[in-house]
């Protein structure tokens, strides 16, 4: 299975080289560097940090991802048990929990945390929150978590923009 897949990083921060040692911690994968293949939404990601730093700059990264079996790759196919609990142990504990390379699935939005949280209070039972998670119009997501991973992934070009 090797295929290469365009992915997309939205941020509102310039950088030359990816450093994992600055990933943000308690994401729904785990620590490590995302992306999506929906450009719009990388773009919209862009524009939402570049609001709540108060930066003046945005940037879109663009990749070419070699998606190949040479890496140890865990693929969510929509929302389920083991997806929601997948999200769960990372942020709640933090770090990376689990042994993946790449992780690929629907994002856990503002929206969808909300659910989740309730789920965690033992407000809403496991088929309750899947049965609302079910509704919300999902983005995808593709974290990379080792440099192994990162080796594959190859820059195109850096879109920039102020909003």
């Amino acid at each position: 299975m090797e295929t290469n897949m365009t992915l997309y990083h939205g941020s509102n921060i310039d950088f030359e080289k990816i450093s994992l040692d600055k990933a943000k911690d308690k994401r729904d994968f785990g620590r490590g560097f995302y992306t999506t293949t929906i450009r719009e939404q990388a773009k919209e990601w862009a524009e939402i940090l570049n609001y709540r730093s108060r930066r003046d700059g945005c940037f879109l990264y663009e990749f070419t991802f070699e998606k190949t079996d040479n890496l140890h790759i865990k693929s969510f196919n929509g929302i389920t048990e083991e997806w929601l609990n997948f999200i769960v142990e990372n942020r709640l504990k933090g770090g990376v929990q689990h042994s993946f390379d790449v992780v690929i699935g629907p994002v856990a939005n503002d929206r969808t945390v909300n659910t989740i949280g309730l789920y965690l209070s033992g407000d809403y039972f496991l088929d309750e929150a899947l049965r609302r998670l079910e509704y919300f119009k999902l983005n995808d997501q593709v974290s990379l978590h080792t440099e192994k991973a990162l080796s594959y992934l190859k820059f195109i070009r850096k879109y920039t923009w102020t909003a």
